[in-house]
């Protein structure tokens, strides 16, 4: 079984997920992973403990999410006007760097005030965080779409 009408879509290991049930699973499996591992990655970068560093965690999970649900939105309407469906390696680095970057001017600021930093040490503690996201986004996407298939696109009239 397919899950498109696209003859190269392949199936989903678990079952096909689609709609608002995938947006809110993925969101939510994903920062729940985001949380955890910037609590401890912002604490071990700043010399601050996990509890401090857990609140701009928590915040950078509100700020993702919000981005991530407008970002996705807009990449899916993109997506769904290109020739092939199918999410190539380029077209996942495109996806990862386009949540990314916007996110890399957004948390420098917030990473200056919070951790009461300077910007240069708040724009080195951004890219090592960025780098761990931007690799762990594109892996998060690939495992997930894997698991539960591609968004189904809209049929083409």
């Amino acid at each position: 079984m397919q899950t498109d009408s696209h003859p190269n879509l392949k199936d989903p290991l678990l079952y096909s997920l689609q709609g608002w049930r995938r947006r809110v699973l993925f969101l939510i499996s994903s920062e729940i992973l985001a949380i955890g591992c910037s609590s401890l990655g912002l604490s071990f970068l700043s010399d601050q403990s996990v509890a401090h560093a857990s609140v701009m965690a928590i915040t950078g999970s509100v700020v993702a999410v919000l981005w991530n649900w407008l970002f996705n939105y807009w990449f899916e309407i993109w997506e769904h006007r290109q020739i092939s469906p199918n999410r190539t390696i380029l077209r996942r680095v495109m996806h990862a760097l386009g949540f990314e970057l916007p996110m890399l001017a957004v948390f420098v600021v917030l990473f200056a005030w919070w951790f009461e930093i300077s910007y240069t040490k708040a724009f080195l503690m951004d890219i090592a965080m960025t780098i761990f996201f931007l690799v762990g986004t594109f892996v998060f996407t690939w495992v997930f779409d894997t698991l539960f298939g591609q968004p189904r696109l809209v049929q083409r009239k």
